[in-house]
């Protein structure tokens, strides 16, 4: 089999255009609901002459609409989104499986995957007692300050660790969140031994988590599961008790309907 070159900024094979229109709808979908040509070239630092022909571009792929003063994106980008969604193999039995889960220990469970310093959620379902903070799908969080990013990081080999904590950006959210990186390294190995994560206002005073890897049919940690619980309600080892039974279950369900990459 032919090696896989990977493309570098640098690299022949790299196509900044396409990298440029990329970039341009990732912009627009992070600033107002509607911006102008000014607005877009500030955002992702390009000449306006520039950014106007890549939006006159994703007008004719009906990627984007304009009033001739202000553009915005349209619908049919969602398809890009529900691509990946779509591509991973465990995603409608992650559905199924959450629904069971919720209904069972009556708390909010989310299943998510790691993407560079953050965790991207790929399943969320939410129960009555709604916590301040309600991540829905395809939001992102920070992986060291959540019990799914200590799950999803200790998933990683020696050198993929060591490479994310000499580069994340491990900012202080609260005063309980480990931003020390040998700490942080540690309670990732922690993690490693014991197989779950327990983090507990790292994020946001008012909430706590409890994670466990989903696991490939080869051993190796594809995404993370867990439970949202109010912080101050359930301290380590009840949640350990009432919870971690459960989620095992769960991820033992997609591992066993085939979860793989």
């Amino acid at each position: 089999m032919a090696e896989i070159r990977m493309a570098t900024p640098e690299s022949e094979s790299f196509v900044r255009t396409f990298a440029r229109g990329l970039k341009i709808i990732e912009a627009m979908g992070q600033g107002a609901e509607r911006q102008t040509l000014g607005d877009v070239a500030e955002a992702v630092d390009l000449p306006r002459t520039a950014v106007r022909r890549f939006l006159l571009t994703l007008i004719d792929l009906s990627f984007v609409k304009t009033d001739g003063k202000y553009y915005w994106l349209t619908p049919k980008v969602l398809r890009l989104g529900l691509s990946y969604l779509y591509s991973l193999p465990y995603w409608r039995q992650a559905q199924l499986a959450l629904e069971e889960l919720c209904a069972r220990i009556g708390q909010s469970c989310a299943v998510s995957v790691l993407d560079e310093e953050d965790i991207v959620y790929v399943q969320r379902l939410h129960t009555r007692r709604i916590l301040p903070m309600s991540p829905s799908l395809g939001s992102r969080l920070p992986a060291h300050a959540v019990s799914m990013g200590r799950v999803l990081l200790s998933g990683l080999d020696d050198a993929a660790l060591d490479a994310y904590l000499q580069t994340a950006t491990l900012k202080k959210l609260t005063g309980a969140t480990v931003v020390d990186r040998a700490r942080l390294k540690a309670a990732v190995e922690q993690v490693r031994e014991q197989g779950y994560a327990w983090v507990d206002g790292e994020l946001d005073e008012s909430i706590a988590g409890l994670g466990v890897p989903v696991r490939d049919k080869d051993g190796a940690i594809v995404a993370a599961i867990n439970v949202s619980l109010p912080a101050g309600a359930f301290d380590e080892a009840t949640a350990l008790r009432q919870f971690l039974p459960e989620l095992r279950h769960t991820a033992s369900q997609l591992r066993a309907a085939g979860v793989s990459y």
